[in-house]
């Protein structure tokens, strides 16, 4: 393990490397002085494949006295990527958050989980609850065949120009033209982000999205899901989840609100919060908010 630290103000930020399962994962954490009194958060990041970068927001919850840590799944940022592609799995993404909790000794957590990381985080739960002191899902989802049908219905409210587009380019297969992803963007706006200006850490981590895992995983957009991961539905199985959960989510996410009550319904006891002013990411669009919001769901879980 290696890591390099610096601090601001009383919250001091370490990263570096562990070797998790052969391969090397790149870490982050953030602390204040009193090394994480509270307890640890381990937040997982989306795409597959989008690195940690995107979710950095939940530092912030460092300042209340948590451990808030980040790691770049397997072939994702500054992560290794492996040359064998059939390693991008969710349950080998489960099998490595697990081994990445045990070579960091962290003890037991809170899992947050934000977009596929929400997927990943209930498909831990449902083998590793036992390692779980809360769960947190932001945009997550429990059933791929469902969030797509919900990503289906919002992009048949685009403009008809903006279709006519994507249909054109769908078609040919032709997924990295200007004129698709300009098309695509207008979907991104709505349902993806909603700020006028996209945070630098947002863009950076799209800019930097690990084809090889996006691509095998889930597809060529976020509404274009025909990767490995197509046909994920633990429906059936959200009830076994016993351990204290928040779902949140935005009113236009791109995995719709309908997901999140579905995931609420199904996990007994949970609670369930859908920011009104956002869409996939309130933890930019709705900042002081959503931190609050976890703040106070974690307070009552120490």
């Amino acid at each position: 393990m290696s890591t390099s630290t610096t601090s601001s103000n009383t919250v001091t930020s370490s990263d570096g490397y562990v070797n998790v399962r052969g391969f090397r994962l790149y870490y982050r954490i953030f602390s204040d002085e009193k090394g994480g009194r509270r307890g640890t958060i381990v937040c997982l990041h989306g795409g597959p494949g989008i690195p940690h970068n995107y979710i950095l927001p939940l530092a912030d919850l460092a300042k209340f006295g948590y451990r808030v840590v980040f790691y770049d799944q397997l072939g994702v940022g500054k992560s290794e990527l492996p040359k064998n592609p059939a390693l991008f799995t969710i349950e080998n993404g489960v099998e490595e958050l697990e081994a990445f909790r045990q070579a960091m000794h962290l003890g037991k957590i809170h899992l947050m989980g934000s977009s596929y990381g929400g997927l990943l985080a209930i498909a831990y739960a449902l083998k590793y609850q036992r390692n779980l002191k809360t769960l947190i899902t932001t945009g997550g989802l429990h059933s791929v065949p469902e969030a797509i049908a919900e990503m289906e219905r919002m992009k048949s409210k685009l403009p008809k120009d903006v279709l006519e587009t994507m249909k054109k380019y769908e078609e040919q297969g032709d997924y990295e033209n200007p004129e698709y992803v300009n098309a695509m963007m207008v979907f991104y706006k709505r349902h993806l982000c909603r700020l006028d200006e996209w945070p630098e850490e947002l863009n950076y981590a799209i800019q930097n999205v690990s084809k090889p895992v996006y691509g095998t995983m889930n597809g060529p957009n976020e509404f274009t899901i025909i990767g490995n991961i197509r046909y994920w539905d633990v429906s059936d199985s959200l009830s076994k989840i016993k351990v204290s959960t928040l779902v949140t989510g935005g009113r236009y996410d791109e995995v719709s609100p309908k997901i999140a009550r579905k995931i609420h319904k199904g996990i007994k006891g949970s609670k369930l919060v859908i920011f009104e002013k956002s869409s996939h990411l309130p933890m930019w669009e709705e900042r002081e908010k959503y931190i609050e919001t976890l703040r106070k769901f974690l307070e009552k879980h120490p």
